[in-house]
């Protein structure tokens, strides 16, 4: 394992991951980032509701061992864009945070998901493409809602 280049490779992508949402969300009003397309879409605030619950899961608790227990998924809450750029903010800081100060044995410790055992290495690099995946969604959305305002949030 390349531990360096590791590192690298996911500093880089969460830094883009953070970059970009926040730079989707400073378009947006309270009002749209809380509207869905349609009933059967989730609005950005849930998404971004779930991007956090995940990292709590995952880094917080999978990596830290801090306590966390993960309540029910994608009820809707009424969140204020400032409030979901505080909760990016946070939830990327902390994953910075614990990639700069990983030891090298635990990347390769592993922690129990979906009761599959998986390396934090490994889930770093899942979370990495969980979190562009909906970040994919939350700028779509952000082009739907802004259309010929919207300004593209590409590095």
């Amino acid at each position: 394992m390349n531990e360096a280049f590791n590192r690298n490779w996911l500093i880089g992508k969460f830094g883009e991951i953070r970059l970009r949402t926040v730079k989707a969300l400073d378009q947006l009003t309270d009002e749209e980032v809380n509207a869905s397309p349609d009933p059967a879409s989730h609005s950005i605030s849930a998404l971004i509701q779930h991007i956090h619950s995940n990292v709590q899961e995952r880094i917080a608790k999978g990596i830290l061992h801090r306590e966390y227990e993960r309540g029910i998924q994608w009820i809707p809450v009424f969140a204020a864009c400032d409030e979901l750029k505080r909760l990016i903010e946070d939830d990327m800081n902390l994953i910075l945070q614990t990639l700069h100060g990983m030891r090298p044995e635990q990347w390769l410790e592993t922690q129990i998901v979906r009761n599959k055992e998986r390396t934090h290495l490994d889930m770093l690099h899942q979370c990495a493409a969980h979190y562009s995946e909906h970040m994919g969604q939350i700028l779509y959305l952000a082009k739907w809602f802004r259309r010929d305002q919207y300004r593209s949030t590409s590095i």
